[in-house]
């Protein structure tokens, strides 16, 4: 008996540019490549850079302000998306409340509030 149909492809092709199997892969060649050859400037490295002179306390004030915009931006989100995308939105938006809070601690620790 003849066979009329191919076998379909063991994996499925996708061509989805945010696909997160084809970014792992692709990440993970360029973390190998840069380990083979650490004398290889990381080019990602000088996109952002941060003064090496600016103290703890601003560090940490705008480590905070990013989290407080981060759970802005959840909560924004959350409000237009459903199940388990909605979800998602949720875990990511606790996560940055909880980044949040340790901020603040570290920033009470570093100079603790009047009257303590």
């Amino acid at each position: 008996m003849k066979k009329i149909t191919p076998d379909p492809p063991e994996a499925p092709i996708s061509s989805d540019p945010h696909d997160p199997i084809q970014l792992s892969e692709a990440s993970q060649r360029i973390i190998s490549k840069r380990l083979r050859n650490p004398s290889r400037a990381d080019p990602i490295c000088h996109v952002f850079t941060i003064r090496p002179n600016v103290d703890t306390e601003t560090l940490l004030c705008h480590a905070c302000e990013t989290l407080a915009s981060l759970n802005v931006l959840t909560t924004g989100l959350i409000r237009e998306l459903e199940g388990s995308q909605r979800s998602l939105a949720l875990s990511i938006q606790q996560l940055a409340v909880a980044g949040e809070l340790l901020v603040n601690r570290a920033l009470d620790n570093v100079e603790p509030p009047d009257g303590v």
